[in-house]
């Protein structure tokens, strides 16, 4: 298996067979994530510009954004998917906060609370996601 099978971000095969053989395939979507975890992603990270999209490894990168109410401190996502299934460990949040001083940004850690709520909110979206796409087939 050559480096170029092998996912960046998680360092696992990019994709799985069906038909038995252990060659990596990816599969018919062009995904090697799962796709509603991806929309649902892109969906909750929207209020935030986007400055890397990879669909490919699975990962998005925000730029740094200011809240309206609260200038003196700014706020960056990385949201990684990591999986092909639904599932709450296929989805991993990290955030980044800065306050300000003075004229520069001093980095202030992570707000790991924030990222929870952030997974949350994807995991509740892509279900919907996942919802809205069965009841349209069942009609």
């Amino acid at each position: 298996m050559g480096e170029e099978n092998v996912s960046v971000i998680t360092g696992n095969d990019k994709g799985l067979s069906l038909l038995g053989d252990n060659s990596p395939k990816e599969f018919g979507n062009g995904l090697p994530v799962n796709a509603l975890l991806w929309r649902a992603a892109l969906d909750v990270a929207s209020f935030v510009p986007l400055d890397d999209v990879d669909t490919f490894g699975g990962s998005i990168v925000t730029e740094w954004h200011q809240p309206a109410g609260n200038p003196d401190q700014r706020l960056k996502l990385t949201i990684f998917i990591v999986g092909l299934e639904l599932r709450s460990d296929a989805v991993r949040v990290q955030t980044y906060t800065q306050k300000k001083l003075d004229d520069d940004w001093i980095d202030s850690g992570r707000n790991e609370a924030l990222a929870r709520k952030l997974e949350d909110l994807i995991l509740a979206r892509a279900r919907e996601l996942r919802a809205a796409s069965i009841s349209e087939t069942m009609q």
